[in-house]
């Protein structure tokens, strides 16, 4: 330490502990304005405590106000003097007041509420329970006649900040309120005028009843609406009205399901069953729209998809058993999806578009299950079956048949056609077995000498004739057989285009609703 300023200390030192109990000393560089209290018995001063001082409120001219740079000590009456004033102000306003009175001068005048509503989030949408939960900033202002000032008389105070229960409030409250607890808002601070117009901006999550549409789910839109209002001040009392015609969006953060396209405020006067008086409110119209996305890659298009398989099961062979299994298995993914969709929706007359697209497809997927069945029914006809009639050969196995290209082996789409019903040349028809039968008849029809022909016994010919009769009635059963077999491979062919027309104008038509 530098020796002038240890001599310093010892100096200081030395005048405490020498002076009289009612002496005080500045300390240096102070400015006389802060002092130290001596004890009686000699210790050493102590500081006094801020609210221990007397109430000083400096006057013009008293030097408080300083020039920048200002220094780094002030003086105590001029820092607490803006304090001292509030408190005394604070003080002043309420010594006569009663937060319980509507504060207007003439009783018999309504008193004018403006109220602003700034949407800050949306919570929650329940469309089961039709709940939607929001996060507001709920702006009130009015006017209270008993909390004016002079600001001049109180150091230029022109507002002061105080608790809201301290002041008149009129009773706002939500009409169409879901919540179990009907919380009001948060207990926060007023901002009071000199001229007596009060302020209150609170917080407040709120649960408002929503009637909820969902016709077009999950391409749907919802109008909700905030209807705000006194409960037992009328129109003659409280005159509410709108600050502005649309809620404030500015501080809006963007919710991930539904997009907020406006939210008009309007203004009614409604006369309730109860009561004589207009009571006005204010309602919010929240105009949403749901964002599709989620929906749709998790629930339209796995439909989709899945119902694209079910004409798949017309293009199945009939021998590989498989095709009734698969249109139940497709028509069980869809009763899961249906479930899924079930499960968000409220319980109401109206069906959702994609629930009516599902029981669409659920139809389809038993129509085409039930004529897999029958088609299967045609395939496997059996060799007592009776021949296909010509109407239905005419039909079905000429012009059915090229329209959906289907062919015997060995056949194209530019093969030349054989006339319905025709059969082929008499080699191919009775082939190799049947030639020598009916050779040895037209030999024996031919004059063929009986007596002198070694080979014509009558048991061997009865033998020939039989076997030539029973191949020519398997390949009667063979040909039978082949026609229906064909005819339900046209019907496979002909039902799988339809349903996959059908699938592909249904999703179309879906889709088209959605835009």
């Amino acid at each position: 330490m530098e020796p002038g300023a240890l001599g310093l200390l010892y100096l200081c030192l030395a005048g405490v502990l020498l002076a009289p109990a009612s002496r005080t000393w500045g300390i240096p560089g102070g400015g006389g304005g802060l002092r130290l209290a001596a004890r009686r018995d000699g210790g050493p001063g102590v500081l006094p405590h801020p609210t221990q001082l007397p109430l000083r409120i400096p006057r013009e001219g008293s030097g408080c106000a300083l020039a920048a740079p200002a220094p780094l000590w002030v003086p105590p009456g001029c820092r607490g003097a803006q304090g001292r004033f509030a408190y005394k102000l604070l003080h002043d306003l309420f010594a006569n007041y009663s937060s319980a009175l509507r504060p207007v001068e003439d009783t018999d005048r309504a008193l004018n509420v403006t109220l602003q509503v700034t949407l800050s989030q949306i919570i929650d949408m329940d469309e089961r329970n039709q709940v939607l939960t929001s996060y507001l900033w709920v702006r009130q202002a009015w006017l209270d006649a008993h909390l004016t000032w002079d600001k001049d008389d109180y150091g230029g105070i022109d507002s002061i900040r105080i608790p809201s229960s301290y002041v008149w409030r009129p009773d706002i409250i939500l009409y169409n309120n879901a919540d179990e607890h009907f919380g009001g808002s948060m207990e926060t601070n007023v901002v009071l005028r000199s001229d007596g117009h009060i302020m209150w901006d609170s917080p407040a999550i709120t649960k408002s009843s929503c009637k909820v549409d969902v016709s077009y789910f999950p391409f749907d839109g919802q109008r909700c609406r905030l209807t705000f209002g006194s409960w037992t001040y009328n129109g003659n009392q409280i005159d509410l009205r709108n600050r502005l015609d649309t809620g404030d969006l500015t501080d809006f953060v963007e919710n991930v399901e539904w997009e907020v396209l406006g939210m008009p405020a309007t203004r009614n006067v409604i006369t309730y069953g109860c009561c004589s008086e207009p009571y006005p409110d204010v309602t919010y119209t929240l105009l949403l729209r749901r964002r599709a996305s989620f929906y749709i890659f998790n629930l339209l298009l796995p439909c989709i998809m899945v119902s694209f398989l079910a004409p798949l099961g017309f293009y199945l062979p009939a021998d590989s058993g498989e095709k009734v299994s698969l249109g139940v298995t497709v028509l069980l993914a869809l009763t899961v999806f249906q479930l899924l969709v079930a499960e968000s929706m409220p319980p109401s007359e109206s069906v959702p578009l994609i629930g009516k697209y599902y029981i669409a497809t659920m139809t389809m997927i038993t129509a085409s299950t039930a004529l897999t069945i029958f088609i299967m029914n045609v395939h496997h006809c059996g060799p007592g079956a009776r021949p296909v009639p010509p109407w239905a050969r005419r039909l079905i196995l000429h012009h059915m048949a090229r329209l959906c290209c289907v062919y015997e082996v060995g056949e194209s789409c530019k093969s030349p056609q054989r006339a319905p019903g025709g059969r082929g040349s008499r080699g191919d028809a009775g082939g190799p077995w049947e030639s020598p039968g009916e050779g040895g008849v037209g030999a024996e029809a031919g004059g063929c000498p009986r007596d002198h022909c070694p080979c014509h016994h009558d048991a061997l010919l009865r033998n020939v004739g039989y076997i030539a009769g029973c191949f020519r009635r398997h390949r009667a059963n063979q040909r039978r057989t082949g026609d229906w077999k064909k005819v339900a491979k046209v019907m496979d062919r002909f039902f799988m285009w339809i349903f996959f027309l059908m699938v592909f104008l249904m999703s179309v038509l879906v889709l088209g609703n959605a835009a």
